[in-house]
């Protein structure tokens, strides 16, 4: 079950929320995502500011808690239960709490594809190709000698650009490699991993 994590500082900056009124709540959203599409424009705040009525730093602080709120909810693509688990330990009023979801709903694809855009994107796997090389027999051979694995992957990164790696080890390593990256899984799995993983977004 993904849920957000609050910081002291987003905690802060969406306790100005409770303080204007609902109208101010959505122009606020409204800046949150414009900043969200275009990056952040600082004279915006004190020209908002001016226009409802609030110091510009209020404006700041609330366009800021609404982004990574929007960020956050919309990167995990919460559900509506979870997005209200989240919230809620922020002591918002009903009505607030009401306001916020619809937000999310109304903007989660879009903030999800902007921020898709805006990622780098990684080398994905395409295919792996492996085989099994030893020396068999030699008159100079002194000792027996350890075989080695070669490994072609095949990625495909940005614009779709294919590479090719070559890799090669010994049979011992690998399997090393192969233990470690299971243990690895099962701990992505586990509970404590998930709180942790919240902490330290």
């Amino acid at each position: 079950m993904p849920l957000i994590f609050f910081g002291p500082t987003h905690k802060e900056h969406l306790q100005f929320l409770t303080t204007v009124e609902t109208e101010i709540v959505v122009e606020f959203a409204r800046i949150s995502m414009q900043f969200i599409k275009e990056g952040a424009n600082p004279k915006v705040y004190q020209a908002a500011g001016k226009k409802l009525g609030v110091p510009g730093e209020t404006v700041e602080h609330g366009v800021q808690g609404l982004m990574f709120l929007l960020t956050e909810s919309s990167k995990l693509m919460i559900s509506e239960l979870d997005f209200h688990d989240s919230i809620v330990i922020l002591g918002f009023p009903d009505e607030l709490n009401s306001s916020l979801l619809d937000l999310y709903l109304t903007n989660r694809h879009a903030v999800r594809e902007l921020l898709d855009r805006m990622s780098m994107k990684l080398p994905q796997y395409q295919n792996m190709k492996w085989r099994l090389d030893a020396q068999v027999a030699s008159r100079t051979l002194k000792r027996q000698v350890e075989p080695t694995v070669v490994i072609q992957l095949e990625t495909v990164g940005a614009e779709d650009v294919a590479k090719t790696i070559l890799m090669q080890t010994d049979p011992v390593t690998l399997g090393h490699i192969t233990n470690q990256l299971e243990a690895a899984l099962k701990t992505v799995k586990t509970s404590h991993f998930r709180k942790v993983t919240r902490a330290v977004k």
